[in-house]
C-alpha cells in the first residue's frame, strides 16, 4: 500500500511536468537531403544522419523478431512497462549498491529517445515509465515499433535499420542475412562498442547472444542459428551511394537548398529532382577528362608524387599503405614503381595489384619545363622514373581504341563544360572542373574568363542587325588604334600574323579574322554592339567599352556563354539556365517546380495566352486560394529575329564545316554549328557549338590565368572534350536544320567582291540574305524574271545551298 500510494503520489507530482505525446502521431524524423537527376538517379546525399524511414509493413518480420529478442521479447504482452526487468533491476541494486540500465522496454526506449535525456536518475526513469503508459495508450505496438526501428541509433550515423542496412552491407534490409540481422539489433545496447567496423570481436560475441536468444524463443531453427552462427563478419562501411557522379551539380542543389529552408534543409528529408540527365553526366565527365589529360600530355612529365626508397625485401602492406597515403584524383589509378626494364614499369597498385606500363605509355613522358617546352623525348624507361617512385596511372585508349594503361599525373591545367536544352535552359550536364574534391571551385558559375573569339558571333548577329549581312565586305588589313578607352596604342592581328584583304563577312568569321571583328564593330558603333548583347543575357555594364570588345576581352563565365549560345540555337529567343526541376518534402508533397521560360510555337503561344485569360478570371475570385491556382507555362520574349538567327546559324555551321573547327565534322552532321575561342596569350581555349536539341560551351585554361602554351587554341584544345560529348548527346537525335524564314532570299554572288552576278560567273557562289538587305541583282537576272512574270523575290523560291 505504501508503495502503491508513493508510485502514485509521484505521478501525481511529475504528471504535469511531462511532456505531450501527441507530436508522436506526426513525427519527423531527421532525413538528410537527397540530390537526384532527372532520371532519378541519386547524385549526393547531405545530413549528418543517415536514415531510410522504413514502415512497419516494410520492416522485414524477421528483423522485428531480432529486436524483440535482444530487446523486449515481451512486448506484445506488457503495457509499456516490463514488472519482471523492473523487478530484475531492483534485485540487482539492492544486491550490488549500484545503480545500472536495466528493465527498459521498447516502448521506454521510444519514451527517452524522444523525450527524455540519457542520463541515469531516478526521476528520469520515473518519467520513462509514466510516459511509457501514455504512449501505449496513444498508439499501437506496431506504431511504437516503427518509430523505434526508425529512430534508434545504430553506429557511423546510421539511425534506423534502413539505414543501418545501408551503412553496413551496402544493401535494403529486405536483402540481409539472418547473421546480418542480429548483428544489427545487436547494436543498439552499444552501437560504438558493439560495432562491427570498430570492434568486431566484441560484436560478434553480441551477434551470437542475439542469435542464441532467438533460438531459445524458438523464432529460429537448430539449423538456421549453427548456420548464422558461423558466417564470419561481412560488415564495410559503405558511404551514400552515389549513382552518378556530378559534385558540381551537387554542390549548387544543395546551396539552393539552404538557401530557401536554412539548416532545416538537411535534416527534414527534402528531395531535389535537378535537369541532369545521367548518360549525358557521365559523357560530359568523361569528355573533359580526356581533354584535359590531352593538353597535360602534350607538355610533359611534372615527376612523381612522391618517393619511397624501397628495402632489399619491401612489405607489400606498408607500400600499400603508403601508396593510399597520396591524394586521389578523379579517373587516376594510384601506384609505386617497383621494378623497371629498358622499356617498361611494373607498378603496385594501392589495391595489391601489379601493373605493367609499356613503352606507348611511358614514351610520352619527356620531362616538363614550362607551357612552351619540355625536354627531349626519353629513350628509356629509367630516364622517366626509379624504383620507389610514387606515381599515377591513367587508362588510355591506342588509335585502335584498345584500352592500355600509361603514365599519369594529376593535371595542374583546369576546363569546365556545360550542356543546356536551348528550349527552356534547362541544363543535362555540367562539370565544374576535373576534379570536384581537389578544387571546389566552379569553373561554370563562377570562373570569369575572356571568352575571345567566341564572342564574336554576338557581334555578327549586331552587325546583320545594323544593316550588315553575310556578304559584305570588310578589309582585313593592318591597322593601329590611339583608342580613349585602351591605355596605349593597340596594333591588332590575326592569329596567323597574315592579313588577307578584302574579305566577306561569311569568310571572315569561318576564319576568325580579328582585324574584320574590329573594322566591323567600329562601322556599326561600340554603343550598338554592347545593347545588342545585352539581348544575349550579358550584363552590358561588365563589358568593355572598347574596340577589343570584338575580340572578345570581357570578362564572361561559361555559363553566361551557353545562354548566349542558345539564342542562337532556339530561333532567337532567351531563356535563362536552371538546374533544380522540383523540390519534394519528406512525405513527396511539392515545395517547388520550375517554370522556366520557353519557347513556343504558335499553337503553344496561343494556349499560353487563353491559359493566363482563364489565370487571371480564376484570380479575381475572392474565395480562390493562391495555391488552388493552375501553373501556366512561361513562353520566352523574341531576342532577335528569326531571319537575323538563321543567318547566323548558316555561319557557324561554316565555321565546322570549312573552318577553324573542322575537326568537329567527325560526329557527321550537319546541322551543328558553332565558334572557336582563343585569348591573347593562348591563356583561354574555348568552343561553343549547338545544334536545335543541345547548346554546350566547352572552356580550358588555368586558374591562375597563365598562358596555355604556343598552339592551344580553342580548335586543339577545347574542341575535342566538346566533340567528345556531342557525339554522345547527339546519338539517335534526328538531324534537324533551321527552315529558311519569310524575308529571306538565296541569289549567286561574287565570292570576292560579294555582289550579285549572272549564272555561269566564274567566282559565283551562292548566298542568303535579307530581303531588305540584299544587294541588287544583276540586270539579266531582272529582265529575265520579269519575262516569266516574277518579282525580285521570286529568286526565294531557290533552294537554301546551306
Amino acid at each position: 500500500m505504501i508503495g502503491a500510494c508513493s508510485l502514485y503520489g509521484a505521478y501525481l507530482y511529475l504528471e504535469p511536468k511531462l511532456p505531450s505525446i501527441e507530436t508522436l502521431k506526426d513525427v519527423r524524423l531527421q532525413v538528410p537531403l537527397r540530390i537526384y537527376s532527372s532520371d532519378h538517379l541519386l547524385i549526393a546525399e547531405f545530413g549528418e544522419k543517415r536514415r531510410e524511414p522504413l514502415g512497419y509493413d516494410d520492416i522485414p518480420p524477421r528483423m522485428i523478431q531480432a529486436f524483440l529478442a535482444a530487446e523486449d521479447d515481451r512486448f506484445f504482452q506488457h503495457p509499456g512497462v516490463d514488472y519482471h526487468g523492473i523487478i530484475r533491476a531492483a534485485v540487482q541494486l539492492l544486491l550490488t549498491g549500484e545503480r545500472r540500465q536495466g528493465g527498459s522496454t521498447i516502448t521506454m526506449q521510444v519514451a527517452r529517445n524522444f523525450f527524455l535525456s540519457s542520463e541515469k536518475t531516478y526521476t528520469r526513469k520515473l518519467n520513462e515509465i509514466f510516459l511509457s503508459f501514455k504512449i501505449e495508450r496513444l498508439l499501437s505496438k506496431e506504431e511504437i515499433l516503427e518509430l523505434y526501428l526508425n529512430k534508434i541509433y545504430l553506429g557511423h550515423r546510421s539511425y534506423g535499420v534502413g539505414a543501418a542496412a545501408l551503412v553496413y552491407y551496402g544493401r535494403p534490409v529486405e536483402k540481409l542475412e539472418l547473421s546480418e540481422i542480429a548483428m544489427i539489433a545487436g547494436l543498439p545496447k552499444a552501437p560504438s562498442r558493439l560495432n562491427p567496423i570498430s570492434n568486431p570481436q566484441r560484436a560478434l560475441i553480441r551477434r551470437n547472444y542475439v542469435l542464441g536468444r532467438m533460438l531459445e524463443l524458438n523464432l529460429i531453427s537448430q539449423a538456421e542459428f549453427d548456420a548464422a552462427k558461423a558466417t564470419p563478419i561481412t560488415a564495410e562501411l559503405h558511404t551514400a551511394p552515389s549513382e552518378i557522379e556530378a559534385p558540381y551539380v551537387a554542390e549548387m542543389a544543395r546551396a539552393e537548398a539552404v538557401s530557401r529552408f536554412g539548416q532545416e534543409a538537411y535534416t527534414s528529408g527534402y528531395t531535389i529532382t535537378t535537369t541532369i540527365e545521367s548518360h549525358l553526366q557521365e559523357a560530359a565527365n568523361l569528355a573533359l577528362r580526356n581533354a584535359v589529360q590531352a593538353y597535360d600530355k602534350r607538355h610533359g612529365y611534372r615527376g612523381p608524387a612522391g618517393h619511397h626508397e624501397l628495402s632489399e625485401e619491401p612489405d607489400q602492406t606498408e607500400l600499400i599503405e603508403i601508396i593510399t597515403a597520396i591524394p586521389s584524383a578523379a579517373d587516376l589509378k594510384k601506384g609505386m614503381v617497383i621494378a623497371i626494364d629498358e622499356k617498361s614499369i611494373t607498378v603496385l597498385t594501392g589495391q595489391g595489384e601489379e601493373l605493367t606500363i609499356d613503352w606507348p605509355g611511358l614514351s610520352w613522358a619527356s620531362a616538363y619545363i614550362d607551357s612552351e617546352r619540355k625536354q627531349p623525348e626519353p629513350k628509356q624507361a629509367s630516364e622517366i622514373v626509379k624504383p620507389g617512385d610514387l606515381i599515377y596511372l591513367y587508362s588510355d585508349k591506342d588509335e585502335k581504341g584498345e584500352p592500355y594503361w600509361r603514365l599519369g599525373q594529376i593535371p595542374k591545367v583546369s576546363g569546365a563544360l556545360i550542356s543546356q536544352s536551348p528550349s527552356d535552359g534547362s541544363i543535362k550536364a555540367l562539370v565544374g572542373g576535373y576534379d570536384f574534391y581537389l578544387s571546389k571551385f566552379n569553373r561554370v558559375t563562377q570562373a570569369k574568363r575572356q571568352p575571345g573569339s567566341g564572342f564574336k558571333a554576338f557581334i555578327y548577329s549586331a552587325a546583320l542587325e545594323a544593316g550588315f549581312n553575310p556578304a559584305s565586305i570588310i578589309n582585313d588589313a593592318p591597322v593601329v588604334f590611339d583608342d580613349e578607352g585602351l591605355e596605349a596604342t593597340w596594333r591588332p592581328e590575326n592569329y596567323s600574323g597574315k592579313f588577307f584583304g578584302p574579305t566577306r563577312l561569311r569568310y571572315a568569321l569561318t576564319h576568325s579574322r580579328n582585324l574584320v571583328s574590329i573594322r566591323l564593330l567600329r562601322k556599326m558603333g561600340i554603343k550598338h554592339a554592347i545593347n545588342y548583347a545585352s539581348r544575349f543575357g550579358f550584363d552590358k555594364n561588365q563589358l568593355p567599352y572598347d574596340l577589343s570588345l570584338a575580340l572578345g576581352s570581357g570578362a564572361v563565365t561559361p555559363l553566361a556563354m551557353v545562354e548566349g549560345y542558345s539564342v542562337l540555337a532556339n530561333g532567337g529567343y532567351y531563356v535563362s539556365s536552371h538546374i533544380i526541376d522540383t523540390i519534394r518534402d519528406d512525405k513527396g508533397e511539392e515545395l517547388y517546380q520550375a517554370n522556366p521560360l520557353q519557347v513556343c510555337d504558335e499553337t503553344m503561344q496561343q494556349a499560353v495566352e487563353e491559359a493566363n485569360e482563364k489565370l487571371q478570371a480564376l484570380a479575381s475570385l475572392p474565395e480562390q486560394s493562391e495555391e488552388e491556382l493552375p501553373v501556366v507555362p512561361r513562353c520566352a520574349k523574341r531576342a532577335i529575329t528569326e531571319q537575323n538567327q538563321y543567318l547566323m546559324h548558316s555561319m557557324l555551321r561554316d565555321v565546322i564545316q570549312l573552318g577553324t573547327a573542322r575537326k568537329a565534322r567527325v560526329i557527321g552532321r550537319k546541322d551543328i554549328a558553332g565558334k572557336t575561342g582563343t585569348t591573347n596569350d593562348q591563356k583561354d581555349a574555348w568552343f561553343n557549338g549547338f545544334n536545335h536539341y543541345l547548346a554546350t560551351t566547352a572552356w580550358i585554361g588555368f586558374d591562375d590565368v597563365s598562358p596555355l602554351g604556343r598552339g592551344e587554341v580553342g580548335g586543339r584544345a577545347a574542341l575535342p572534350a566538346w566533340i567528345d560529348f556531342m557525339q554522345v548527346a547527339l546519338n539517335g537525335i534526328e538531324e534537324k536544320s533551321p527552315d529558311m524564314p519569310p524575308g529571306m532570299l538565296t541569289m549567286r554572288i561574287d565570292s570576292e567582291t560579294g555582289k550579285p552576278v549572272n549564272v555561269g560567273h566564274p567566282n559565283a557562289i551562292f548566298e542568303v540574305f535579307e530581303v531588305d538587305k540584299a544587294p541588287k541583282p544583276p540586270k539579266h537576272d531582272l529582265n529575265n524574271n520579269r519575262r516569266r512574270g516574277q518579282n525580285e523575290s521570286s529568286v526565294n523560291a531557290i533552294e537554301d545551298p546551306f
